[in-house]
């Protein structure tokens, strides 16, 4: 069994560092097409099972209606996410991964390619501040998952110490993910993501960071 799971934090809580330009309901919003655009790539990947984890039904009834399993949390963090998918696997699978909702550039030969990898642990980092964007463990307690700022470093030091061969993978598709109004300034100019390019431009997102820049 392989399980893919995409965390998708409590929506009350969501891009927090986008405050400046957006409202809490258009942070909700510009979460959820994130979260699309990521299953955009993950659903094709045919032997992977797609968990969405998520406290928010707006996300569990975008899994449902996509095809993938809409799964219940209830602490409302990444980590405590993570732990109760776990927790409550109905069978130990041979490999768990867990992959970030706030990717909008990821495309399906991307992670297919990353998933490819038959590391014990593969890692992408995230470029804005060495996070984890994507965690491959095979089996799933071969180390224990940790999210955030510097993450990615304390996987590769975890699989060294539990003696198994870690791998990095990354490009650009995977390293990107979107939290600071500089992120959806590079993300207007690329033309990428095309669900959250969408809401960018349905919130007129680049006139509010030319009056952000100025203020």
């Amino acid at each position: 069994m392989r399980v893919l799971a995409v965390p998708v934090k409590s929506l009350e809580r969501a891009k927090g560092r986008l405050t400046p330009l957006l409202s809490p309901l258009e942070r909700a919003a510009l979460t959820l097409a994130m979260l699309e655009d990521v299953l955009d790539a993950a659903l094709p990947q045919e032997t992977w099972e797609v968990w969405v984890v998520s406290p928010d039904e707006a996300a569990l009834e975008i899994a449902a209606r996509r095809g993938a399993r809409p799964f219940p949390e209830s602490t409302g963090s990444l980590l405590g996410a993570v732990r109760e998918v776990e927790a409550t696997l109905p069978r130990r699978p041979d490999e768990l991964a867990i992959l970030l909702a706030d990717l909008p550039t990821i495309t399906a030969p991307a992670l297919e390619a990353a998933l490819a990898l038959d590391a014990p642990v593969v890692a992408a980092p995230a470029a804005s501040d060495g996070g984890t964007n994507l965690l491959v463990r095979r089996p799933p307690d071969v180390i224990p998952a940790r999210f955030g700022r510097e993450s990615f470093g304390r996987h590769r030091w975890a699989a060294r110490r539990a003696r198994v061969r870690f791998e990095e993978t990354g490009g650009p598709e995977l390293a990107f993910d979107l939290d600071r109004p500089d992120d959806v300034r590079a993300l207007l100019a690329s033309g990428r993501g095309r669900r959250t390019l969408a809401a960018c431009h349905h919130l007129d997102l680049e006139a509010r960071l030319r009056l952000h820049r100025r203020a």
